[in-house]
């Protein structure tokens, strides 16, 4: 059972005790940097220049406008957060606030691990492929020997998920990340490749990612540690192959850009550009005067930090905490799938030499 902290408690009260008609974010993400060290082809983020850096003083006022707004859950990224040598202030800070969470490369966590770890609900660790075919998405060779090695540190310090991005060029290792994750007994996340402006096309096309769907749906179904539930993937198949569209929810999520802006009215379609200072506004009354309807039925992306929580009713409790924070450590508690002989026979080679 996975526990709620009080604070993230009465915060969650606090935001879904008016949900009749009124609007609030619970889940928020927050890049705190551009700048990366890999060169991953279908992100646009590293090639953007970052302003100057936010201190701790105006990050601990972004979370404070956020805690006061209702969010509960605060996930870090990029670029690559672990750049930033103030960041395992920022994850303490933020742990006492939130349930928090960071994205990574892996490329620097044995370095940063001891700083981080402590602050952290959740880590994940992004692998687009075995060997070769990570490292080519990537863009700098042997990334997926050090992610690796970031991973196998990791895990038993703090929950540790793999976070993979289908791409055209990966569609035929799927199974073989998921057996990835089990051989290192942590978690798996999938997301779609979205055709950003500033970035390669690399989403795949229709006809070639819809059986890779089913197949992931039914490794869920089968015992696979994949954080999606098998909604999710339901959700995908009904809106993109059957004229069956779900019912977008942006306002439960909200994104603040490196220079603590708000982007509005969602991470896709802004393509993370904010414009207002967290700070500066009422986030509740931009919520509830914000025209969201023109997004509900938009369809275009498949992140799960959107879809998941559209799917099911938040005043919910139960739900709410089977969903979002159970679903989170489902891998922890799972059962071996039942393809779990057939995996250990085909085991994916990850025996490389640490870095």
């Amino acid at each position: 059972m996975a526990v709620i902290k009080p604070v993230v408690l009465r915060s969650l009260r606090r935001a879904l005790g008016n949900l009749g008609g009124e609007r609030a974010p619970v889940i928020a993400g927050h890049k705190l940097l551009y700048r990366c060290n890999l060169e991953c082809r279908m992100c646009p983020f590293w090639r953007r220049e970052d302003e100057e850096l936010l201190g701790l003083a105006d990050e601990i006022r972004i979370m404070d406008a956020l805690a006061h707004a209702g969010v509960s859950f605060l996930g870090f990224e990029g670029g690559e957060p672990l750049l930033r040598r103030d960041v395992g202030e920022i994850l303490r800070e933020a742990h006492d606030r939130f349930h928090t969470s960071m994205v990574t490369n892996g490329w620097l966590l044995e370095q940063r691990l001891s700083e981080v770890a402590p602050h952290l609900d959740l880590l994940f660790v992004s692998l687009d492929g075995i060997g070769e075919t990570h490292d080519r998405l990537r863009g700098i060779p042997r990334s997926f020997d050090r992610a690796t090695h970031g991973i196998r540190l990791a895990r038993s310090e703090v929950p540790t998920v793999i976070s993979h991005t289908v791409t055209r060029e990966n569609l035929d290792q799927a199974e073989k990340v998921v057996e990835l994750a089990e051989q290192l007994d942590v978690g798996l996340t999938v997301q779609i490749a979205y055709d950003y402006r500033a970035a390669d096309p690399l989403s795949p096309r229709p006809e070639t990612l819809r059986p890779v769907i089913e197949q992931l749906r039914d490794l869920r179904k089968s015992g696979a540690p994949l954080l999606e539930s098998v909604e999710y993937f339901d959700a995908i198949l009904g809106s993109w192959f059957e004229g069956d569209p779900w019912h977008c929810k942006p306002w439960l999520t909200i994104n603040i850009d490196p220079a603590g802006r708000i982007v509005l009215p969602c991470y896709v379609l802004q393509e993370y550009q904010g414009s207002l200072p967290v700070w500066a506004v009422n986030i509740r009354e931009l919520w509830n005067e914000f025209d969201w309807a023109p997004y509900t039925s938009c369809n275009r992306c498949a992140l799960a930090c959107y879809l998941e929580p559209s799917l099911f009713r938040w005043t919910d409790f139960a739900a709410l905490r089977d969903r979002v924070i159970g679903g989170a450590v489902h891998y922890l508690q799972r059962t071996p799938r039942t393809s779990s002989r057939a995996a250990s026979e085909r085991r994916v080679q990850i025996d490389t030499p640490a870095p």
